[in-house]
């Protein structure tokens, strides 16, 4: 019997944030590769007018058909009263998708949704905040069968943040092998990143009184790299229409585009990885404070290409090498010295970098551990 797995996912209010669709699509791929039926699962606001949620719910199952799941889509109510009249016309409802055998919990669900599964599991994506938050008592986290995470060092003995009292299960991101296939870009593309810069609500109280936790403020230490770099570097960033940004960085050395443009479907986002040369980027400022070990499915992606990829150490690792397909620097110096090694190998670092993916992060693999992780 095939085994089905709800993934309860948060797309339907970012319709043209396909970096962040991709988070989910490399999982319901890789389970679906791994032998499960997949069941696609959001919440909407009952509070939401009808009209507006369809439109969101149309936009989803576009953007899932190309992939097979706009006829296995779920739209539930996340409060208490019930989606209005028309909002998910032609979706599956909560009752259909709790007939599944595991909820896969990607979206930090209410309690009432969770308990409606016989098991599931909570997928953290977010390593550090979450336990954080949820020690603090910010991020109410739904009981669960089981916790997985994909930092590694979430629950280990040094961690720089709580456990939030609950028993965590390291596995790593995945990436969904066949739809992200080796392809060579032309000798003098630019390595490129894909970011939302500017959060202004995203602050994470501390210690220290608090930082702001935005990708902008992450990238701040190493603005003048393209001045110390061998390649040519690229910004794809959701600005949120701040020009000066724009106008700061492209003074620096840096090449910017509009995310929202360049990259607003799933395949003008892999067009975008595929015709890049490589991924530089810097990580969030919680990463590098909480050393998290998280990477992001983003630079995975580009691992998958056949793309070597530069980014910011984020804490030590099992499973992510230094200088092998993946270099991990702490400072500008690092980052710029790593780029030129990159150049200096290029073919074969991007060999390394497809076999790092293929070894670490193969979606079915992944997703076949996860599930008898899950089941035993």
């Amino acid at each position: 019997m095939t085994t089905a797995v709800c993934l309860l996912a948060r797309t339907l209010g970012t319709p043209t944030a396909a970096g962040h669709l991709w988070v989910y699509l490399n999982w319901a791929l890789g389970l679906r590769d791994a032998g499960c039926r997949v069941v696609w699962l959001e919440l909407a606001s009952p509070k939401k007018a009808a009209e507006r949620t369809a439109a969101q719910v149309r936009s989803l199952r576009e953007r899932l058909a190309p992939f097979g799941f706009e006829a296995s889509l779920a739209v539930a109510s996340n409060g208490d009263a019930p989606l209005p009249e028309g909002a998910a016309q032609g979706c599956l409802d909560l009752e259909t998708a709790a007939e599944a055998d595991l909820l896969l919990d990607m979206a930090y669900g209410p309690a009432p949704v969770v308990a409606r599964f016989r098991r599931n599991a909570l997928l953290d994506i977010d390593p550090g905040l979450c336990q954080l938050w949820a020690s603090r008592g910010q991020l109410p986290i739904a009981p669960h069968d089981l916790y997985f995470t994909i930092g590694e060092t979430v629950g280990r003995r040094g961690a720089r943040f709580p456990d939030a009292g609950l028993d965590w299960v390291h596995t790593p991101p995945c990436v969904h092998l066949p739809s992200w296939p080796v392809h060579r870009a032309r000798d003098d593309a630019p390595f490129t990143t894909v970011s939302n810069w500017i959060m202004y609500d995203y602050w994470v109280d501390d210690e220290d009184g608090g930082y702001a936790n935005d990708k902008r403020s992450g990238f701040l230490p190493f603005l003048d790299l393209p001045r110390h770099s061998v390649v040519p570097l690229e910004l794809a960033l959701s600005l949120g229409g701040a020009e000066e940004e724009r106008e700061d960085l492209e003074k620096r050395g840096w090449r910017v585009r509009e995310a929202h443009e360049a990259v607003n479907t799933p395949d003008a986002y892999q067009a975008y990885i595929r015709a890049s040369r490589g991924e530089w980027s810097a990580a969030k400022p919680s990463c590098a404070k909480l050393q998290n070990a998280w990477v992001s499915d983003r630079t995975l992606c580009y691992l998958a290409s056949g793309k070597p990829v530069v980014v910011q150490h984020t804490g030590p690792s099992a499973i992510l090498p230094d200088a092998e397909g993946m270099f991990r620097f702490t400072t500008l110096e690092e980052a710029a010295a790593a780029l030129e090694r990159v150049q200096s190998d290029y073919p074969n670092q991007c060999r390394l970098a497809r076999a790092l993916a293929e070894e670490r992060f193969d979606a079915a693999r992944v997703a076949t551990q996860l599930l008898e992780r899950a089941f035993g």
